[in-house]
């Protein structure tokens, strides 16, 4: 693979994982909630999730959910029933003061990489995305390495992703820790990831 494919891959992903999806809407919802403690988990259930769909497309699945509607369908609403079932319980889950945000639990932090990794790896269009994404940038010769190159590297764009967007929102927790700012954050979260789950019930195949 020559440098400036690779640059181009490079520049070609940044833009991609940059522009705030289901799983980038999640990370900042959760982070604004539990604060930075919640960001490492976040982001570690991030990166599970796109290696799984990675491997998924790598693996075929990935060609059949083109041709497929039904298979596309179902992990479609699945991802969507699961982000608007998290919206809910976000918004009506009970504000919580500054000092139980500024401890993440075991089981918390364990909810967390489960939500993000389920949000990722479920998500059809992650896992169409690298199989039509990814030939792109490989050449005939050695395709393996190349594969293994662009993978690791698309997954450590998408921690670094996931880490900044977390961070910036992890602020809004250290500042607001009173309990109606709280309690609109949750809802305003909430509001968030019901329209993530929505939006992607509306997605098309393709």
């Amino acid at each position: 693979m020559s440098l400036e494919l690779y640059i181009g891959f490079l520049l070609a992903s940044s833009l991609i994982l940059i522009i705030p999806g289901p799983t980038i809407i999640l990370v900042v919802s959760q982070a604004i909630t539990h604060g930075k403690r919640s960001i490492l988990p976040l982001s570690a259930g991030v990166v599970a999730g796109d290696f799984t769909a990675m491997t998924l497309s790598l693996l075929g699945l990935g060609s059949l959910l083109s041709v497929s509607a039904e298979l596309f369908n179902m992990l479609k609403w699945i991802g969507a029933l699961y982000l608007i079932y998290l919206g809910i319980k976000l918004w009506t889950s009970k504000p919580e003061g500054v000092e139980i945000c500024t401890e993440l639990t075991g089981s918390t932090g364990r909810s967390l990489f489960r939500s993000s990794f389920i949000v990722t790896a479920l998500n059809p269009k992650s896992i169409t995305f690298f199989i039509a994404f990814f030939p792109q940038f490989v050449s005939s010769s050695g395709a393996i390495g190349q594969l293994f190159l662009l993978g690791s590297t698309f997954l450590t764009l998408a921690a670094f992703n996931a880490l900044m967007y977390g961070l910036f929102a992890g602020q809004f927790n250290d500042l607001l820790q009173k309990r109606p700012a709280r309690r609109w954050l949750n809802r305003g979260g909430g509001s968030a990831l019901i329209g993530a789950g929505i939006v992607t019930a509306g997605l098309k195949q393709g």
